[in-house]
């Protein structure tokens, strides 16, 4: 630091006429070191580092959160596209079956073995399964769609070759235990949430006690940057000071008591994020259960209707029954295909949600700890005031 003030010889020599006093500036080198440090008598340093620090735990939980529940909505959307798939096959092989009895009810027809109300019949059922055919093509291309941009790769150059749904959920163990949710992000990010929120009142408490600080400062001063390291030119001081609040009008009070119903509601927050992770699980394991039970069932509604499309199909070829049962045998048939082919899409969504549920093999032990955290926000040289 340099600045001029009137040398000591021309402020002797300052007489009573003012007006003929001219002071000549000279220069004055000052090189000064400030430090400062605050004890932490009442923890209010040490709370607030905790509470910070369970912050930053909570954003890094809430983040495994997210990435969980895309990659969840990933491999939903991957189910039901080779669902579509699925259902592509189903009916590309009924328009043939279809194209084949309609073959089949000309024939008769120029033979004079069929009217006309039969190749209609066969024909309209024909046009209608080629239009389902078709249709499966929009939600196939939207579900191809959503993965592309969920693996951030634009949905014009991605495609997904057409593959059955042949997949099958993963055994479930009879009992899981409720440890399991402790392996839920969403779960993690409460708890530490509550963590921060009870941190936060140890820091609002610590404003009933007075500031305590304790500051010096050193350092060179001369006119002659030669003389600096001569005893004369050293300076120094050192000194605590303190502070206290005499009167706020009841803010500290109503601060500790606003960060006492934050911490309720993070409490209250953090029971219905566990409750909600139970309900989740029961859901998805009931869905399990009674979608096996469902499929089993709807496989036999599938065998059922293929014999008694055969024994229509086989009186109609003997004149016995007319064409109007063949259809009804086959529209019962294509219906009860679909529906086993959306049961098992069903199951294998309900599997998904049942292992997002439990946390997708998620682990606490993942969330950087207060040393980690303290580390990476550790700033690379002290500063000095």
């Amino acid at each position: 630091m340099v600045y001029s003030r009137p040398s000591p010889a021309e402020l002797n020599g300052l007489t009573g006429n003012s007006s003929a006093f001219t002071i000549k500036p000279y220069t004055d080198y000052s090189l000064p070191f400030d430090a400062s440090w605050e004890p932490d008598f009442w923890g209010r340093i040490r709370s607030t580092v905790r509470a910070n620090v369970y912050a930053a735990q909570a954003s890094a939980a809430d983040l495994e959160n997210v990435r969980l529940s895309e990659q969840a909505e990933l491999a939903a959307d991957y189910y039901e596209l080779r669902a579509q798939d699925s259902l592509k096959q189903l009916l590309d092989s009924t328009v043939v079956a279809y194209q084949e009895t309609l073959d089949l009810t000309q024939t008769q027809y120029r033979a004079g073995l069929n009217n006309d109300e039969a190749v209609a019949q066969a024909e309209a059922q024909l046009r209608a399964a080629q239009a389902q055919d078709t249709d499966l093509g929009v939600l196939r291309a939207q579900y191809e769609h959503a993965i592309a941009v969920l693996i951030g790769q634009p949905a014009s150059i991605f495609s997904l070759p057409a593959q059955a749904l042949e997949a099958k959920p993963p055994a479930t163990p009879a009992g899981i235990p409720s440890e399991l949710l402790q392996r839920r992000p969403d779960i993690a990010a409460a708890e530490r949430g509550v963590a921060q929120a009870n941190a936060q009142i140890g820091v609002a408490k610590a404003a009933y006690f007075p500031n305590v600080l304790l500051s010096g400062s050193a350092g060179f001063g001369n006119s002659s940057i030669s003389s600096w390291f001569t005893w004369p030119s050293r300076f120094w001081s050192v000194g605590p000071s303190l502070a206290e609040t005499i009167f706020d009008a009841g803010l500290r009070r109503a601060t500790v008591q606003q960060y006492q119903a934050n911490y309720d509601q993070t409490v209250a927050n953090y029971r219905q994020t566990v409750l909600t992770a139970f309900q989740q699980v029961e859901d998805n394991l009931a869905s399990l259960r009674i979608l096996s039970q469902a499929i089993d069932q709807q496989n036999a509604a599938v065998e059922a209707a293929a014999r008694n499309l055969q024994e229509a199909t086989a009186r109609y070829r003997g004149g016995v029954d007319p064409y109007l049962n063949v259809i009804v045998a086959q529209t019962t048939l294509l219906n009860d295909q679909q529906t086993a082919v959306n049961f098992r899409m069903q199951e294998m969504v309900a599997s998904v949600q049942l292992i997002k549920a439990l946390g997708g093999g998620w682990d606490a032990a993942r969330i950087p700890s207060s040393k980690e955290i303290r580390t990476e926000t550790q700033p690379d040289s002290n500063s000095t005031h």
